[in-house]
Formats: structure tokens, sequence, C-alpha cells
């Protein structure tokens, strides 16, 4: 075996990073859970319902294909299709023929999800003030808006060897 197929050693992450790390980790697991535990209570609506409903409600006409809206909400093919459903029933969206293409379908915002997102919003934004920003300081608030958007750009560069 030559140096290059020799495994690489890990690079152990020091004391600060792994504090940092497992700060954020739990950090993001109770955010999680206290956002979408005050959220059902409120309105009813799951962060999954909220996420989807934001989604259409950001944009002109409050639809898009199902596979956009997958890709945007970085979900699989099955859990999307299977939460627009359980959505549908609740009459909160609406699955729309697309008549240019007649394999897509769009998903569209009805209604009733625009009423439950009018109704939901000024609530959970309270919220995520309180939780999140109300704890925060000015300069520490860009400073999590400058870390997320350097991680985020270092999650879009593609993996090594990959094609996608």
């Amino acid at each position: 075996m030559n140096d290059i197929d020799a495994p690489a050693q890990p690079r152990w992450l020091s004391d600060t990073e792994q504090h940092a790390w497992r700060s954020f980790l739990r950090m993001q697991a109770q955010l999680t859970t206290r956002l979408s535990r005050e959220l059902q209570a409120d309105s009813d609506l799951s962060i999954a319902d909220y996420d989807v409903l934001v989604h259409l409600t950001d944009l002109e006409g409050g639809r898009l294909r199902i596979l956009e809206l997958a890709r945007e909400l970085d979900w699989e093919k099955s859990r999307m299709s299977h939460h627009l459903a359980r959505m549908a029933k609740r009459g909160l969206i609406a699955r729309e023929e697309c008549p240019a293409d007649g394999r897509g379908a769009f998903i569209a915002i009805t209604p009733e999800g625009q009423a439950a997102i009018e109704a939901a919003a000024p609530r959970h934004v309270e919220t995520v003030r309180r939780l999140v920003f109300d704890a925060l300081t000015p300069e520490q608030v860009a400073a999590l808006g400058a870390v997320s958007d350097r991680i985020l750009k270092q999650l879009d560069t593609p993996e090594p060897g990959c094609d996608d």
C-alpha cells in the first residue's frame, strides 16, 4: 500500500471546536423541538406544514412544482409526497395539473392554507424572536448570519468524487 492509498489520519476536533460543535447540536435539537411544540400548540401546524406554506406564500401565484418544492426544502421525494397528501386532506394545499406538461404537477396554497399561515406567522415570529434574537446583540445576529451563510456555501460545494 502506498501513501496515496493509505487512509488519512482523522483531523480530531480541538477542545474549543468540540465544545462549539456539541453546543451547536444541542441548541439545534432543543430549538427545533421548542419551535415545533409552540407552533403546533399555537396554530395546529407542524414545522413541516409551516415550511411548505411559507415557500408557497413567498411565490407569485402561491404555487410551485412538486419536485422544485422538494429541492428547495431539501426533502426526499417520498417524504414530500406523503406530507403534501396529509396537507391536502386538511385543505391547506391543492394539487394542480400542469397544462403544458401532463407529467408535472403544481402544489398551490388554498385559501385555508393562506389563512392558516397568516394566523400562525405572528406568533411563530414572536417565538423565534424570544428564543433566538432577544438573546443576541446586533453584532451576534450579524455573526450568526455570516457563519450560517459560510457553512451553507460549504454545503453547496459538491463532494469530491460526486458528479451531482
